[in-house]
């Protein structure tokens, strides 16, 4: 590990030493003071290509106001709209593969539930009682659950995945990182687009927008939709159902008020419903408890099931933003914002037409949120923003599960049928502050801090029933109301220097803080400690950054060297315990695993080769570790692993462009990506971990030069099986696998007016 961290040195010293004497950064125009005005918007419906010499100059908002991505010290990967188009990135899932050290997809036997681990952290539990670890924020609201979450691309400009802890600036819950979905700006005045695709199993979608404004400019307003449809990947073989297909609405309405140039406001709702069945999981060794000794199936998402393909979702909300610019070094900013989501979904873990794991999961939660922002540019050497921050949210649930229920272990008494219900209730109030001085010409001082308050109260009822009918419970696993609270203080430091026009250099020391609270499906009976409360985790994070142009903007190379120390890790398992009967239950279990230490390096690189030609790529290597894991009494960290943190990932593209005499041009893209071993559970299962793979995509896309766009796209184009989550239940003996989609091929028009 000391060589892989001295040679990234060694690279950044070198490049600071090539910059100086050879690189030109591209021309580059005050971004602060372009984001100032509250009016802005004035876009086309999509961002300009690049030039054929010079790679795209990309703004991002990470940092709460405007600024390009070489500018800004984290480490973020962002995509404009036309990146999201060219690349066919469908959905969130999508990003997989295309950002470093970034895990992504759908929860297990879910459709539209969201996992996302970055650098090794993250959680796979959906469960109404914890929260997940990087934060996903929409148009700057923060979205507590990840049921509906894996958010469908469309009326999208601009996705940033920041990496690292992000505790100062977007508060509890960002301890690996942050995803900011920023949908596109109100338009200035008429314009639209309609995209209708069609492809491999059974895909058929259809996405439009349509914006305008009133004369004066006073009014706007645009309003999209989209229709996403497949017949998925598998069938189950008893129902004939479809599995995993997918049967998404969605819409978003905006409407603004621009009366003057220092004040607007903005209005925005959306939702989506998603009705796609539960997708297919495969069972990866025959159960010993299935009395059929039933093999796997060859296809990996077929399944046998005996339970309804139910997977509904519905989400939605709605947000109130109001800017007001003060004078020539202060704007004031609100978001008034209210979210909710249900959603009741089956989950056959057996996957089998007998009752050996059938889980049926019913959720709602609502959320309201209110920030207040004043952001501060003196427009020469110091910048930055504080804020106020205020969050009211409600989850509740009820999980039934019914384990062995089938002959001969109902008639042994060896069944269990298990009721887990309750809700959480959460209070958080923050405020933050975070500043840029540059002291000297070249160097400048970030230096941030959030204080968050946070208050949790958890209703846990808990109980056995003697059938699946759950009517008249015969027993308490938990039954009690419980009340926790944190502080927090999460502070951030970080040294700039521009070491030439085109190089700049970061280190930075950076926090985060995950709220604990209570396991909804604590067992106080058989293990009281599981009613305990869970304690919060804490990150710090040390790292050193460059961001760096050569060869007048037609080569960019961003590296990160990151060691963060973790501490109170939350880590969801299953435990076993022994029944009255003797015989062994289970349940999901959540504990703390103690300390540990990840260390990384991530580099992304895009090259213009020449007028027709472009490369680019990304490559990480993550290095996690617990440092203490007591389980049982005894310290198990030597022989313990992270879950979802392949040692190796990365990609790379090839861009050929062909410029046409009549105008427009057409672009041809192929892409592999490639990830070492990957383990899905704690207990480390080789028959369910991931071994190492790659896929290959491609793409070909017509500009006319006229309102049309054509596309050709191609995914997974070995048509190769790959696992991306799974179940592993020691106590009955079950390991199930989900798998990623196979080979897809679709072809896309776009008309733009």
């Amino acid at each position: 590990m000391q060589q892989r961290h001295l040679s990234v040195a060694i690279a950044i010293a070198l490049g600071c030493a090539i910059a100086s004497t050879r690189a030109t950064a591209a021309p580059q125009a005050n971004d602060r003071a372009e984001a100032k005005p509250a009016s802005s918007g004035q876009k086309s419906s999509e961002p300009p290509a690049a030039s054929v010499t010079n790679l795209e100059t990309i703004k991002v908002t990470a940092r709460r106001y405007q600024e390009t991505l070489q500018d800004v010290p984290i480490a973020v990967t962002a995509f404009t709209a036309r990146a999201l188009f060219d690349q066919n990135v469908q959905d969130l899932s999508e990003l997989q593969g295309k950002v470093p050290s970034l895990q992504i997809g759908p929860t297990q036997g879910t459709s539209s539930t969201l996992t996302v681990y970055l650098r090794g952290i993250g959680q796979n539990n959906p469960l109404w009682g914890f929260d997940p670890e990087v934060g996903l924020y929409l148009d700057g609201v923060y979205i507590a659950r990840p049921q509906g979450a894996l958010l469908d691309v469309f009326d999208v400009e601009r996705i940033e995945v920041l990496r690292g802890p992000q505790g100062t600036l977007y508060g509890k819950n960002s301890v690996g990182g942050a995803i900011n979905f920023i949908s596109r700006p109100l338009p200035t005045h008429e314009t639209g687009s309609v995209t209708a695709t069609l492809g491999m199993h059974g895909e058929k979608d259809v996405t439009a927008d349509y914006g305008n404004a009133s004369t004066d400019g006073v009014w706007r307003m645009r309003v999209a939709a989209a229709t996403l449809h497949n017949d998925g990947y598998g069938h189950d073989l008893v129902t004939g159902s479809e599995n995993g297909n997918k049967n998404t609405n969605a819409a978003r309405v905006s409407v603004g008020f621009f009366p003057s140039a220092r004040f607007n406001s903005q209005l925005e709702i959306d939702g989506t419903s998603d009705h796609s069945n539960p997708r297919g999981g495969q069972r990866l060794a025959v159960i010993p408890f299935d009395p059929n000794q039933t093999p796997p199936l060859s296809n990996p998402w077929n399944t046998q099931s005996d339970q309804p393909p139910v997977n509904l979702s519905n989400s939605g909300g709605g947000a109130l933003t109001m800017r007001y610019v003060a004078g020539e070094n202060w704007e004031f900013k609100s978001i008034t914002a209210y979210r909710g989501s249900n959603s009741n979904m089956n989950i056959d873990v057996d996957t089998l037409p007998v009752s050996i794991a059938d889980n049926n999961l019913i959720y709602h939660d609502h959320q309201f949120s209110q920030e207040l922002q004043a952001l501060y540019d003196n427009g020469g050497a110091l910048h930055g923003v504080m804020g106020l921050y205020w969050f009211d949210g409600y989850a509740a649930g009820v999980n039934k599960y019914a384990l062995l229920a089938l002959p001969p272990y109902t008639t042994l008494g060896y069944s269990l049928y298990v009721s887990s219900g309750g809700s959480v209730d959460t209070r958080s109030l923050a405020g933050y502050a975070d500043y840029t001085w540059q002291f000297a010409p070249r160097w400048s001082l970030e230096a941030g801090a959030r204080y968050t308050h946070e208050s949790k109260t958890a209703i846990i009822q808990n109980f056995t029933y003697p059938d699946a009918t759950f009517t008249t419970p015969n027993g308490v696993q938990a039954n009690f109301e419980g009340s926790t609270s944190a502080n927090n203080l999460s502070p951030k430091l970080t040294l700039g220097w521009k070491a030439s026009d085109a190089v700049n250099l970061y280190a930075t020391a950076s926090t985060g803080f995950h709220s604990g609270g209570y396991n909804i499906q604590a067992n106080c009976s058989a293990i009281p400690e599981s009613c305990r409360p869970i304690r919060n985790e804490t990150l710090i994070n040390y790292e050193l950054g460059a961001k760096m142009n050569f060869f007048d903007g037609r080569l960019m190379l961003n590296s990160a060297l990151f060691h963060e120390l973790y501490h109170n890790i939350q880590l969801s398992v299953y435990t076993s315990y022994v029944q009255p009967n003797g015989q062994r239950g289970f349940f999901g279990d959540f504990t703390n695993a103690g300390a540990a230490t990840i260390d990384g390096i991530e580099n992304e690189f895009a090259w213009q080769m020449g007028d027709r030609w472009t490369l680019s790529g990304n490559l990480a290597y993550l290095h996690p570790r617990y440092t203490q894991y007591i389980s049982g009494g005894v310290n198990i960290a030597a022989t313990s692993k992270f879950t979802y943190a392949p040692e190796w990932n990365g990609g790379l593209t090839l861009w050929k462009h062909f410029p046409l005499a009549g105008g427009g041009d057409v672009a041809a893209r192929l892409n592999v990506t490639y990830q070492t071993l990957a383990y899905f559970d704690q207990n480390l299962s080789p028959a369910l971990a991931q071994g190492a793979y790659g896929l290959v995509n491609a793409g070909v896309i017509w500009r006319t030069g006229g309102p049309w766009t054509w596309s050709l796209e191609g995914s997974n184009l070995t048509d190769k099986h790959y696992r991306t989550s799974g179940f592993n239940i020691i106590a009955l003996g079950m390991i199930t696998g989900y798998y990623g989609p196979p080979r897809m091929v679709t072809v896309s028009a776009r008309y733009q007016f």
